[in-house]
């Protein structure tokens, strides 16, 4: 008898796509923004505003990615399912038909 074929998983194949311990497209964008506010007032404070900014935003981010690494695509499917999926549950949940539109 042959043994069953064995696959191995490697586990930088199932990890999250971060960027500085955050989700890597909102860092590339808060880092933007800041960008953006650094260079377009061209002025220290606002160069200090911006760097402190993005130092607060990406301790935020990276806060967001330690408690789950997708809460942004989760986060995006609840704004899309809202208007026909009310989150309660019991007796006194009010019925939603079935919407008009699936995609």
């Amino acid at each position: 008898m042959e043994r069953a074929r064995e696959v191995t998983f490697h586990q930088s194949a199932n990890r999250p796509n971060l960027l500085l311990g955050g989700d890597r497209e909102l860092v590339l964008m808060t880092a933007l923004f800041a960008a953006v506010l650094i260079f377009t007032l061209a002025k220290l404070w606002a160069a200090i505003a911006g760097i402190v900014f993005w130092l607060i935003a990406l301790g935020v981010l990276r806060r967001l990615a330690k408690a789950d690494p997708v809460m942004r695509h989760v986060y995006l499917r609840h704004i899309r399912y809202k208007p026909f999926y009310p989150a309660k549950s019991g007796l006194h949940r009010a019925m939603s038909g079935s919407p008009t539109k699936w995609r």
